[in-house]
């Protein structure tokens, strides 16, 4: 029986000020086995092979990294110190020339595959070098460090670290510092397979803890993964950072090997892609409403979004305006459950019009009782959280996803028209409470809320179909429109009429939201963002 598999998360330092006190205070106290840590020094010049505008050249990929000698079940294993440096040939240089960069910056995406026990995961070390000098003739050598994800082992044996495809992404630049067309370049990179050097980079044995029995059990899921954990032909699901990865012509989902060439939109083929996502406009920006973000972090995401809403009582359906959602992503995390390997994220949503939580004001216009004409301008306003879930079932070539949208929303009746005639509807006309969808798991998520669900599917190597969060798609769901409360003015109580000819069950919502922008990134990519950070992509409601 195979042992259970490593998982990953990111490593990061969260030191306070307490803590640290804590440390200092009790250090002298502190047998010297528990702050001493030995180190076992990586310095591995592999071959690999990069595709270039020109063609296939060899290249050299020098990775080193300080491993711990040895760990125990549950410790976590941090490599530190990792630089990534790549030895591009002189024909990748002329090729540079030919676009007219004096000047690049490198961010790498490295694909590491960690084994245990027969069982293999997979994490993604990334880097970033500072702007280098192209060099007139000869080769070009690029250095990138950076932070890199932590494994945890569950049960003993060697954990063998071995590196994988590297994807390389090049900001192009004059000499003045003006981006060149194009302003960047993707590079992909895979071990010379014919060379007698492999890619191994490190072995750590891994022995019992003070805890821990036979070699078995089920993994302890990290409750954080690094961004784009994992790299091809593993695609991360729409719940990867997509926000917080390298940009600059890099595989944004981790699909960094072979035949990982670009889809329209900007993302690999590996990755998940939207194919029946609508198409959208880029260019007729006049009547959508502002989406920037002017807090943006490297994790943030903005995005428009629309669709068509039913109004069962009116037999008819209104259209849900193009609205601007900021998006704050969570970190993924890697699950191993009976039916296969989930990657699973959970990110932060909220609706953005002129400062406030809500949609633009939208008119619909039906026909109250039947025969009515009546005008209503309403607007969709956010009271409570909005959450995207994610959830990628990973089974190699098979990979299915669902995404679930949560949101507390009540409906506002800001004016309204029976026959040309003007109701007074007051300030105040609302429903009671949030609308309300049918809740898959109402013991996690209890109260009234809306839930839209989307799915998507990848068999390798097609396209991918249907919803991700970094591309977009359709969200479907069915609500609840409750009663309404505080409608009326001067006396007069219109709560009845718009219960009446509005509220109850069975409303269908399909939601379109277009590819999202990573607002908060240095350089926003240009497929994704306009050159003020907002969307680029503006998607078309769908029935």
């Amino acid at each position: 029986m195979r042992g259970p598999r490593p998982t990953t998360r990111t490593s990061r330092v969260r030191a306070r000020s307490a803590t640290i006190a804590a440390f200092v205070a009790l250090a002298p106290l502190l047998p010297a086995a528990a702050v001493a840590v030995e180190t076992l020094k990586v310095d591995a010049a592999l071959p690999y092979v990069c595709v270039l505008p020109s063609g296939s050249q060899p290249a050299t990929v020098r990775i080193t990294a300080a491993f711990p000698e040895r760990a125990s079940v549950g410790e976590e294993v941090r490599p530190a110190d990792v630089t990534t440096t790549v030895e591009l040939p002189a024909a990748a240089v002329a090729d540079l020339t030919a676009l007219g960069a004096a000047e690049v910056r490198a961010e790498t995406a490295l694909g590491v595959v960690v084994g245990q026990n027969g069982q293999e995961t997979q994490a993604v070390w990334r880097g970033t070098a500072q702007p280098s000098g192209v060099p007139a003739e000869g080769p070009l050598a690029l250095t990138t460090t950076g932070d890199v994800p932590v494994v945890t082992a569950s049960a003993p044996g060697d954990l063998a670290f071995t590196a994988g495809s590297l994807g390389i992404g090049l900001a192009l630049s004059t000499a003045d510092g003006t981006p060149t067309g194009p302003a960047s370049l993707s590079v992909t990179c895979t071990p010379d397979k014919e060379a007698e050097e492999g890619g191994p980079l490190a072995t750590v044995p891994v022995a019992p803890g003070p805890s821990t029995g036979e070699p078995g059990g089920s993994p302890s899921p990290s409750d954080s993964a690094p961004p784009s954990s994992l790299p091809a032909p593993v695609p991360v699901p729409s719940g990867s950072r997509d926000g917080g990865t390298p940009t600059n012509g890099l595989p944004q989902n981790g699909a960094t090997g072979p035949g990982a060439e670009k889809a329209p939109g900007g993302k690999p083929a590996g990755a998940p892609e939207a194919a029946d996502t609508p198409s959208g406009t880029p260019t007729d920006r006049s009547s959508v409403p502002t989406c920037r973000n002017e807090q943006a972090t490297p994790t943030t995401l903005t995005a428009y979004i629309t669709g068509y809403s039913n109004v069962q009582k009116l037999n008819g359906a209104n259209v849900i305006p193009v609205s601007c959602v900021f998006i704050e992503q969570g970190e993924p995390g890697i699950e191993f459950r009976p039916d296969g390997m989930h990657v699973v994220q959970k990110s932060d949503a909220s609706l953005f019009h002129e400062g406030r939580k809500q949609t633009p004001p939208f008119e619909a216009t039906f026909l109250t009782f039947g025969f009515a004409p009546t005008t209503a301008t309403l607007v969709l306003e956010q009271v409570g959280p909005m959450s995207v879930e994610s959830d990628l079932l990973a089974n190699y070539p098979v990979y299915t996803s669902d995404a679930y949208v949560r949101a507390s929303l009540v409906l506002r009746v800001l004016d309204a028209r029976v026959n040309g005639t003007r109701l007074d509807v007051g300030p105040s006309c609302r429903t009671e409470k949030p609308l309300a969808s049918p809740e898959p798991d109402p013991v996690k998520y209890p109260g009234d809320h809306l839930v839209l669900h989307g799915k998507g599917r990848q068999v390798i190597p097609d396209p991918a179909t249907g919803y991700q969060l970094t591309s977009g798609g359709a969200l479907t769901g069915e609500v609840t429109i409750p009663a309404f409360k505080g409608c009326g003015a001067g006396g007069e109580n219109l709560d009845r009429l718009f219960t009446a000819s509005i509220s109850g069950p069975g409303n269908y919502i399909k939601q379109i939201q277009g590819q999202t922008c990573s607002a908060g990134l240095e350089d926003p990519p240009m497929d994704q963002c306009t050159e003020d950070r907002q969307p680029l992509v503006i998607p078309k409601p769908e029935r």
